[in-house]
């Protein structure tokens, strides 16, 4: 990130804490603006909790969270994705027995701007509204490439399908900011390159990635900075070169030799 330019993301001191159970401790870092930044770490590193505390499902015990420059720690998660912040879930969170069109068209509600005089008197606004949120969700399942499957329920797609479906129901929010967690989970080879081409693709659209991942070759290959916790501290940050050769993260996720 060039020094002239603000990150969309600042961690500044992040403490969570559960009880006694100290989560996420004193963790700072910036995301620069336009680049793919992932956040790795062994099982129970505190990276989920990390991502919870950005969108407001969990609130910080310490510490801020500025999104592009206002202080969003302890925002509830409906005003976070109005500000522009996205996310998906390590664990696929769609509404089953809706289509895979409705699901995304549940995140177009957030920049709807239809009242409810509007909807309950069909005005000539709510319908052409109604009309576009339609033909903005297709677009947002043809971007991900799911578009066939637009009237399926979503728990009738395999499994890819559905972990597309809900990017593109994240998307349909216009985030400025993307959260993925996990995204290549469960991904066979083959799908994990086309993450990774998908990845590219949100990047294009003057989108920031940020995301959790186990996979190292799709962590490497999609970043271009990476920031590494264990035991919810930061024990290493930088490019993909240097991180994956600090002894730190090395010891964190082989074990230390005896």
């Amino acid at each position: 990130m060039s020094t002239d330019q603000k990150p969309i993301l600042s961690l500044q001191g992040v403490i969570k804490r559960f009880g006694g159970l100290t989560a996420v401790d004193q963790v700072s870092f910036d995301v620069p603006k336009g680049e793919v930044f992932a956040l790795i770490g062994p099982n129970g590193a505190g990276k989920t909790t990390l991502f919870n505390c950005i969108t407001g499902m969990h609130v910080p015990t310490a510490g801020r969270v500025v999104f592009e420059g206002r202080d969003i720690a302890g925002t509830k998660p409906y005003r976070t994705a109005q500000l522009g912040i996205a996310r998906t879930f390590q664990n696929i969170r769609l509404f089953e027995y809706m289509s895979a069109l409705d699901n995304v068209k549940v995140g177009e509600h957030v920049r709807m701007k239809a009242k409810l005089w509007d909807a309950i008197f069909r005005t000539p606004f709510a319908r052409r509204e109604e009309r576009e949120v339609s033909e903005r969700a297709m677009e947002h399942l043809r971007f991900v490439g799911i578009e066939r499957h637009a009237d399926n329920y979503a728990r009738n797609l395999a499994y890819g399908q559905q972990r597309r479906l809900e990017i593109a129901r994240a998307l349909a929010t216009e985030p400025h900011l993307l959260l993925l967690d996990e995204p290549a989970a469960g991904f066979t080879p083959q799908e994990k390159v086309e993450l990774m081409r998908l990845v590219d693709k949100i990047i294009s659209r003057g989108i920031t990635v940020f995301l959790i991942e186990h996979d190292m070759r799709v962590v490497m290959e999609v970043s271009q900075r990476i920031v590494v916790l264990d035991h919810g501290e930061k024990i290493a940050e930088g490019p993909p070169a240097e991180v994956r050769k600090d002894q730190r993260v090395i010891d964190a996720y082989l074990g230390k030799s005896a």
